[in-house]
């Protein structure tokens, strides 16, 4: 149970928060154009939560390449600094990273990390109460993942939802 709360955030971000300050986002070589393998299972967590979503009522959710990058630039950021956690460089929220990245309307933010595959991250996700209910928000309408491996080979996964 310890490794599972460990790899799920605990806590799922639901609706957006106020904007403070600028902060700074990920920088370019933490949001790198994905990898194969990175690119490969970013897809297949696009498709196994719109299944979900499908199966449950709510439309799917189109992929967004602002989405995309604000998630891939968390995750590079967390596989590089070894932290798990909503709130990323310079103290920045999910809202502040989407925004950053041209996107005006963010929903919601899932993280996880150390799953091997896709569809144990979005059973994992399924499995945690605010994760669930940030992919099941039939009011979302997008959505970016970013997936980022660290030099020993553990995925970073982050999904930002938007209106």
């Amino acid at each position: 149970m310890r490794s599972f709360l460990r790899r799920l955030a605990v806590t799922a971000l639901l609706a957006p928060a106020a904007v403070g300050a600028a902060t700074m986002i990920a920088s370019p070589a933490e949001a790198a154009p994905a990898k194969a393998s990175e690119q490969a299972l970013q897809t297949e967590v696009n498709r196994l939560t719109n299944i979900e979503r499908t199966s449950h009522g709510c439309p799917a959710l189109a992929v967004n390449a602002q989405l995309t990058e604000a998630a891939r630039g968390h995750s590079g950021w967390m596989a590089q600094s070894g932290k798990f956690s909503h709130t990323g460089r310079s103290g920045s929220s999910f809202v502040t990273r989407v925004k950053a990245a041209g996107y005006t309307k963010p929903s919601a933010e899932n993280i996880a990390w150390g799953y091997r595959s896709a569809s144990a991250v979005v059973d994992g996700w399924m499995k945690s109460p605010g994760h669930r209910a940030n992919i099941l928000n039939c009011k979302s309408k997008t959505v970016g993942v970013g997936v980022v491996y660290t030099a020993s080979g553990t995925p970073y996964y982050t999904q930002n939802f938007g209106y």
